[in-house]
């Protein structure tokens, strides 16, 4: 089950976070989260306290304990469950990575619980691309003046969420452990929907090797600085990977 939330978490929303986390991961669920400070520290810290599983999704490479000051936190997590990361040991965090990583919070859980979530969130870019993903979305409500759940408040009120207070909810929306999922939509959309722009850009990468952004610019004929703004989304969307050799085209099925 993914956990959410923003990272200046409230005393409430610290305390719901672990109730809730706890109490799935003591019925066998695991706690997906990003290692965040805020919620997603308390659901991490929670499934822990409990002797539960719980995984952190990273945004750079695994050798890279970040946040720093996470850092025993995600050792912890480590030793006995997951931190796992979809770029190469060494990449350093950067904000297209928080975004992409996203994804795979969402992709990972049944369903996707945000606790607390400011009016602009990251947390609702996960809830986002849970609803891609044909999964669950559900919020939890706070105090109508606790500007750290008015993000939580907007997606219940335009039923992009599903309100929830307890793991008992949390259940009942998602299913039952085990339970077989329906299918769900492909996350991830076809070569022929990308702009002209991105098309040039990814019939410029090789089939095997990678280009750095010059000789991307160089061989698709886009201008860099359109090269350069493009492929971070194209990352995002899952079109391409970046490494420390450069851009390499992503293989599709």
């Amino acid at each position: 089950m993914s956990i959410v939330g923003t990272r200046a978490s409230s005393p409430y929303g610290d305390h719901v976070t672990a109730e809730i986390s706890a109490d799935l991961a003591l019925d066998g669920w695991t706690v997906v989260s990003g290692a965040a400070f805020g919620i997603d520290a308390a659901a991490h810290r929670a499934a822990l306290g409990v002797e539960g599983t719980t995984m952190a999704v990273l945004a750079c490479g695994v050798d890279r304990a970040y946040p720093a000051g996470h850092s025993r936190l995600l050792r912890q997590i480590a030793s006995s469950g997951v931190v796992l990361s979809e770029y190469a040991p060494g990449t350093t965090p950067a904000k297209h990575r928080f975004l992409a990583r996203n994804r795979l919070v969402a992709a990972l859980g049944s369903a996707v619980v945000v606790v607390e979530a400011g009016w602009r969130s990251g947390a609702r870019n996960t809830a986002a691309w849970a609803a891609k993903l044909g999964r669950p979305v559900l919020a939890v409500p706070g105090p109508v003046t606790s500007p750290t759940s008015k993000g939580c408040h907007r997606m219940i009120r335009e039923g992009e969420a599903v309100l929830v207070s307890s793991s008992h909810d949390v259940v009942a929306e998602a299913g039952a452990l085990g339970s077989p999922e329906e299918p769900r939509p492909d996350l991830f959309r076809e070569i022929d929907a990308l702009s002209e722009t991105a098309l040039l850009i990814y019939d410029a990468l090789p089939a095997t090797g990678a280009l750095s952004t010059r000789e991307l610019s160089e061989s698709s004929g886009v201008p860099l600085s359109k090269v350069r703004a493009a492929l971070p989304v194209m990352e995002m969307d899952g079109f391409v990977s970046n490494d420390e050799t450069g851009w390499a085209r992503v293989v599709r099925g």
